[in-house]
């Protein structure tokens, strides 16, 4: 599971994003896919809000709105840091461990 995928889903139905989507105007799952796209594109090399654009092919411009509406790049940073719990730089291997954990698997 990737990264987008992990965060699309922790952010699907939840109350915070359908309130930030209706105040953009965009549906929930624009919302929702924009988020965990910034977020994913947050640690990689390039402008975050393009690469995301690119992934997701939402409109720079709401990009930019979510963007700043979750607290700008320094709320991703602090996100990834988050998410990344043993600072290895790969965050991925984290989620699994908090996912074992969630459902009884470690």
């Amino acid at each position: 599971m990737s990264l987008f995928d992990t965060i699309l889903g922790a952010a699907h139905n939840h109350p915070t994003v359908k309130n930030m989507a209706e105040k953009l105007g965009v549906d929930p799952a624009t919302a929702e896919k924009a988020i965990a796209a910034l977020a994913d594109a947050h640690h990689k090399d390039g402008d975050t809000v393009e690469l995301a654009a690119g992934k997701t092919g939402i409109d720079s411009g709401i990009l930019e709105q979510v963007r700043e509406q979750v607290g700008g790049e320094g709320s991703l940073a602090k996100f990834a840091q988050i998410l990344d719990a043993d600072h290895d730089g790969n965050p991925l291997n984290d989620i699994a461990g908090m996912a074992g954990k969630l459902f009884g698997k470690n």
